[in-house]
């Protein structure tokens, strides 16, 4: 009788462990509007092909013919995997650097913080906040990777067109009549 107190004392203890080390890694917030999130991403994806410099075509004639001739293929930049590539590589390690605001509206809006220091409030719920969004960035692109790729290389990927793209068309985080909004201030 003894020895069956201890052992489910012991799995008392053990779930309590168990679900104490889930809580440490279970994300602080997740993301409750994600069209919102979704038009973070957007907008990140936005300044990368606003800071994109002209860039010449791709020559992928490397070899030679018979003749001295050499073969290939010249690939407009703007239409290459290289361009997606450059495009997305990176783009969720830098939604760490938004996070979850709180408007004098009482809506609550992803902004781009610069400098970490100047957040009000709970830092730590600021930085898992970011992390949050990062997690979701990745499961957008996973979801969304091949006919993003197809769109930026159809060379419809214009600035100011990307939020419509990802957000309502590929995916449909913003399909819904309510308007979602990404604040446009840094932090």
């Amino acid at each position: 009788m003894e020895t069956k107190r201890r052992s489910g004392g012991a799995i008392l203890g053990s779930a309590i462990r168990l679900a104490a080390i889930l809580a440490i890694f279970a994300p602080v917030a997740s993301i409750d509007d994600k069209c919102a999130a979704c038009n973070a991403v957007a907008a990140e994806i936005e300044i990368g092909l606003s800071n994109e410099k002209p860039r010449n075509h791709l020559d992928m004639r490397h070899r030679l013919d018979s003749r001295g001739q050499r073969e290939g293929k010249v690939i407009d930049y703007r239409v290459s995997e290289l361009r997606v590539v450059e495009l997305l590589d990176g783009l969720c390690e830098k939604m760490q650097d938004y996070t979850l605001e709180k408007l004098d509206s009482g809506e609550q809006a992803w902004i781009k913080v610069r400098d970490w220091n100047s957040i009000e409030g709970d830092k730590q719920e600021a930085r898992a906040y970011s992390k949050d969004l990062s997690s979701f960035c990745g499961r957008l692109l996973e979801e969304t990777e091949d006919q993003l790729a197809e769109w930026i290389k159809r060379g419809s990927a214009e600035s100011g067109g990307v939020s419509k793209a990802l957000c309502q068309d590929l995916t449909e985080h913003c399909s819904y009549s309510r308007s979602s909004k990404m604040y446009d201030g840094e932090l």
